[in-house]
């Protein structure tokens, strides 16, 4: 999105994040209050999947999990263009705020008795905020305007489909919302193309690299956190064993680990490389508006696997826990490794691919082990990842330490 002045108009649009050379905005705290209903969606989500752990289970959870974290990436967006210390954009952020706390409340039956309200929310939400964008940017160039006229089109009609299959149950409803979810995940993809209006370019998406960077390793915090609650909450029910000792310091280590590979320099050297970036639209879109999925839902799976180990520790892994307590930590290595490549630029981390081989040789005995001995190896390769890479990198680590002193 451009921030050129219109002729003749004031120096910039009045509601548009200030921008300063050689610095990033920081993330305020209206952002920070906001994402507490997320605190409580990825809680609704972990408990959600938790509960039934069945094929068609994990596919609902699956999808109300790519609507949540899309409804919050392109909120994230919002807010790096615009300035959430102005009182009408704070004003946009509790409605938002408010209309979120309905959409996680309706998470759990989003599928039963709460399809229409979880649609409604979320509709609104998604259309709401980008019409807000059309009046921002009222004074703004034509191609600012015109980028946000193609992607309201887009989120409108998408909006019908989560309407309908609100009113919907079943399989309808099921088909209904995974076409409207897709239609928004190829929308960034094909640059929101609309006859007529032709298509954005990643030029037009003037991103304030640090800022999304940021904004995306809080929501990484958010998650870790969940595991956290997780973690503390099973164990402050169960009785002092020493295999609930065993399940709640294996449950720590994993989230230590998980929060080592990501946030030791991955963070640091994704914030320098956008806010670097000739290009940083093209950044954000793939490295942190479509792989941070796969992070956050590696931490998610892997919560609901710390509360298995917590509460069935002796139990037999059955089918569906097996992949949970596997797939938790495949989809975070995956996801953090494509992220290094597509924003670091580098090659895949033989760290994290040896981590994806060694899950796999688990999955082949993974049947004839108790839940507890699975989360045990999981979280062995999870820190094996993270030491490994922690002494690959410990040069590079010291060179950004130094400029960073300087």
């Amino acid at each position: 999105m451009s921030h050129v002045p219109p002729e003749g108009g004031p120096a910039a649009p009045s509601l548009l994040r200030p921008r300063q050379a050689g610095m990033h905005g920081k993330v305020t705290n209206i952002e920070l209050f906001f994402d507490l209903v997320f605190v409580y969606a990825v809680t609704q989500l972990s408990h959600t999947l938790l509960r039934d752990l069945s094929l068609l289970g994990a596919l609902h959870v699956l999808l109300l999990f790519l609507a949540v974290w899309w409804v919050w990436i392109f909120t994230g967006w919002i807010t790096n263009w615009l300035d959430p210390e102005r009182l009408a954009v704070r004003l946009l952020m509790l409605v938002l705020m408010f209309a979120g706390l309905l959409l996680s409340t309706a998470l759990p039956q989003a599928f039963d008795g709460h399809g229409l309200l979880f649609a409604g929310a979320y509709a609104f939400m998604q259309v709401g905020r980008s019409c807000f964008m059309l009046w921002a940017l009222r004074r703004s160039p034509l191609p600012a305007r015109r980028n946000f006229y193609r992607i309201t089109l887009w989120l409108a009609t998408t909006a019908v489909l989560w309407i309908a299959g609100g009113l919907q149950q079943g399989q309808a409803r099921l088909l209904c919302w995974t076409i409207a979810l897709a239609i928004e995940y190829l929308g960034p993809a094909m640059f929101f193309y609309v006859p007529g209006l032709g298509r954005s370019s990643t030029a037009e998406w003037d991103v304030e690299g640090g800022h999304m960077a940021e904004r995306c390793s809080l929501f990484v915090i958010i998650a870790l956190g969940e595991s956290v609650v997780v973690t503390g909450s099973s164990f402050a029910e169960s009785e002092r064993t020493l295999d609930a000792w065993l399940a709640f310091v294996t449950a720590f280590i994993g989230c230590v680990a998980m929060w080592w590979i990501y946030f030791d320099l991955a963070v640091e050297r994704g914030s320098r490389s956008i806010s670097q970036s000739a290009d940083p639209g093209r950044t954000a879109r793939l490295g942190y508006t479509y792989l941070h999925l796969l992070i956050v839902a590696g931490i998610v799976v892997s919560a609901v696997g710390d509360e298995l180990s917590l509460t069935q520790a002796h139990a037999l892994a059955t089918a569906p826990q097996i992949a949970v307590l596997l797939g938790g930590p495949a989809l975070y290595l995956l996801g953090n490794a494509l992220f290094k490549m597509a924003v670091i630029h580098t090659n895949f981390p033989l760290s994290h691919l040896v981590g994806l081989a060694l899950l796999l040789a688990i999955l082949v005995a993974a049947a004839t082990l108790s839940v507890l001995s699975l989360a045990a190896l999981t979280t062995a390769v999870l820190v094996l990842a993270a030491s490994w890479e922690t002494l690959s990198l410990r040069n590079l680590r010291r060179e950004l330490y130094e400029s960073t002193d300087h």
